[in-house]
């Protein structure tokens, strides 16, 4: 069997995306060296520069669910076209202000404004494949997010040691240049919906808190998420502060991810196509718990390079996964609703983790930190084995009260 066949026959509308998001994400450099720019360049304490991320994943909180009920009632391309055009102009602007007011201000708008892009996207492919082909093409769009990772942050790891405010720069200008692919091109779905109301009441009680199978997965997302965000608050600073590693060799980490993701992630995921959701959602979280937790045995590169190897692993089987999962088990008339739940609880995570932990490793060490990691990563992939079980018994119900 030719492993990437089923990529073949994906519409010329998930190409398009997926060149857009190469563009886009071959000049991400500014969200993984946030945490390092404000503590070397600006001067603020790790506490701090960790709290501008909490800032960051605020504002993604308020987008993610306006996001998805907004691309409910008018499409989500739109949404996703001005995201990514005032998300560059807001780049540009960063690295003029430095006072920490500032920076925490102009942060939260960027969060809004750059998170707003998520939950419309992923509604977006959800709108143009056929059901079969929604993990091909939720696959499709992370090949194409981790080829440019590949490139992104590694280079910002060497600009980062000649200047940061360069990373700014090209991150801005590739993401307009990433809005505008998505202005001129005609697509041929998912550009407008049929109107809808959306009351004030569904932004406070949003349909998804009536389904108990979505409530329990959000909730072992946002733990497996807890795990992931690590990446960008505590890592930097434990390689860099405690282990003495460059940041180039930080930014090189992004290339060992990107390139086993972009070789391997779609083969896994046709392996593995016949697996139920609890399956790889379940080892895809206790993966990331793993290479997470071999962070604590750590004194050089070897055991990172090991760990991310692991971690890896995870994220190739849990994220196409859980895309497929919420966008199967959405209202299509609710596409956008759930895919918003689905971004707000990284948002939440992301709100959360960085500052945590940064805060943990100034108080606790690496090596605590980096075990209760462990520990929330392999709660939460024990709940994940609960997802299907509990989609199974909500079906079984529905079945024996018809």
């Amino acid at each position: 069997m030719n492993i990437w066949s089923s990529l073949r026959g994906l519409p010329r509308d998930i190409w398009i995306l997926a060149g857009a998001t190469l563009i886009n994400r071959a000049g991400t450099m500014v969200l993984p060296f946030l945490v390092l720019y404000l503590t070397r360049e600006l001067g603020f304490s790790a506490p701090r520069a960790g709290l501008a991320l909490a800032v960051y994943g605020a504002g993604s909180i308020i987008a993610a669910p306006v996001a998805g009920l907004l691309s409910d009632r008018i499409g989500p391309l739109p949404i996703m076209r001005a995201s990514l055009v005032l998300t560059g102009l807001l780049m540009l602007l960063y690295p003029l202000i430095d006072s920490y007011a500032a920076v925490i201000a102009l942060t939260l708008v960027w969060a809004i404004v750059t998170e707003a892009y998520r939950p419309a996207s992923l509604a977006m492919i959800a709108d143009v494949v056929e059901p079969v082909q929604l993990k091909p093409a939720y696959a499709l769009i992370r090949l194409a997010i981790n080829l440019g990772m590949s490139v992104g942050p590694a280079a910002a790891g060497f600009l980062a040691a000649d200047s940061f405010r360069l990373i700014f720069i090209v991150d801005g200008l590739t993401t307009i240049a990433a809005g505008i692919v998505l202005t001129v091109t005609r697509f041929d779905r998912g550009t407008r919906r049929e109107p809808t109301s959306v009351s004030p009441a569904r932004l406070l009680n949003p349909l998804i808190f009536d389904d108990r199978r979505m409530l329990l997965f959000l909730s072992a997302l946002f733990l497996t998420g807890f795990v992931f965000f690590q990446h960008e608050g505590a890592l930097p600073l434990f390689l860099v502060n405690d282990l003495q590693l460059s940041t180039a060799f930080y930014g090189l980490l992004f290339t060992i991810n990107t390139v086993m993701i972009v070789l391997m992630e779609v083969p896994l995921n046709a392996a593995t196509a016949h697996w139920p959701h609890h399956r790889a959602l379940a080892l895809g979280a206790f993966l990331f718990a793993a290479g997470s937790g071999a962070f604590a045995f750590a004194s050089g590169p070897v055991v990172i390079v090991v760990g991310i190897v692991v971690w890896t692993f995870g994220e190739m089987l849990l994220f196409p996964q859980a895309s497929a999962y919420v966008a199967e088990i959405a209202p299509a008339h609710r596409r956008g609703e759930y895919m918003g739940a689905f971004s707000l609880s990284f948002s939440l995570a992301f709100a959360f983790s960085p500052w945590a932990g940064a805060t943990g490793l100034a108080a606790f060490g690496a090596r605590p930190l980096w075990l209760f990691v462990f520990a929330v990563g392999a709660v939460s992939a024990l709940m994940m084995l609960r997802v299907t079980a509990e989609r199974q018994q909500s079906e079984q119900a529905t079945i024996i009260s018809a």
